[in-house]
């Protein structure tokens, strides 16, 4: 659901603070808390840490991310890899083409090596 134009965008002010008369490279990491606040443009350039229940991700603000959240930009959950038994297999396929790959890679370097080196 959309904030109504009467209220404005939420931003939190603490964070405005923060950044106020200051140039971005000044200011280093901004820490905080704050994922529901809108990103201002007067936040583009800065860099924020942005927690995600665990640490601070590191988030450098850009055009792009204006009207957004900062929790957007900062995932709280780790995605590991889609699971079951065709995964598995996919897997498995792809490591015996990359071993294959290699070792035939390994056998055109030695190739040329032999052949250069009668005695």
């Amino acid at each position: 659901m959309v904030r109504s134009l009467k209220k404005g965008p939420y931003v939190y002010e603490r964070l405005l603070k923060k950044i106020a008369g200051k140039k971005p490279d000044e200011v280093g990491m901004v820490k905080t808390w704050a994922r529901s606040s809108q990103i201002a443009p007067e936040m583009v350039g800065y860099l924020f840490g942005v927690h995600n229940g665990k640490e601070h991700v590191e988030v450098r603000i850009t055009e792009d991310m204006v009207g957004h959240r900062l929790g957007e930009f900062s995932q709280t959950r780790k995605f590991l890899r889609h699971g079951g038994k065709m995964q598995k297999e996919l897997e498995q396929k792809k490591k015996e083409s990359e071993i294959a790959a290699a070792q035939s890679a390994k056998a055109a370097v030695a190739a040329p090596n032999a052949a250069a080196k009668p005695k």
